[in-house]
């Protein structure tokens, strides 16, 4: 119950950063609709958070998180990075969140090809 329950928060926390993050008036409904049902779901909710602590700060990549990367694929991992990143209140800055996404990408790719 108690693995449930820490579930149910990390994803929580990730709903909650992606809806904090992502500006309102860039997603269509049925475009954010659309992302949650085919790429959030497939990554868990600590690897989500880890990958944006990764790409938006200073965090260290769990190499556990690659392979989820990896299998949420480079479509969706890119989407959901460029929303994030086009917050204006990161403006100016993308080009910098843009390059820590594809580093981290090619990074994952090398990772999981040795597993």
């Amino acid at each position: 119950m108690t693995k449930l329950s820490s579930h149910i928060t990390a994803l929580f926390i990730v709903v909650a950063l992606v809806w904090a993050f992502v500006p309102v008036f860039s997603v269509e409904e049925a475009e954010a609709k659309s992302l949650w049902n085919t790429c959030l779901v497939k990554i868990t909710p600590k690897c989500a958070l880890n990958i944006i602590w990764v790409v938006f700060g200073n965090g260290t990549l769990y190499e556990s998180c690659c392979h989820d990367l990896v299998q949420e694929g480079k479509v969706c991992h890119d989407t959901l990075i460029k929303y994030i990143a086009d917050r204006p209140s990161l403006i100016g800055r993308e080009t910098q969140y843009l390059k820590k996404r594809d580093d981290l990408w090619s990074h994952c790719v090398s990772v999981s090809k040795t597993v």
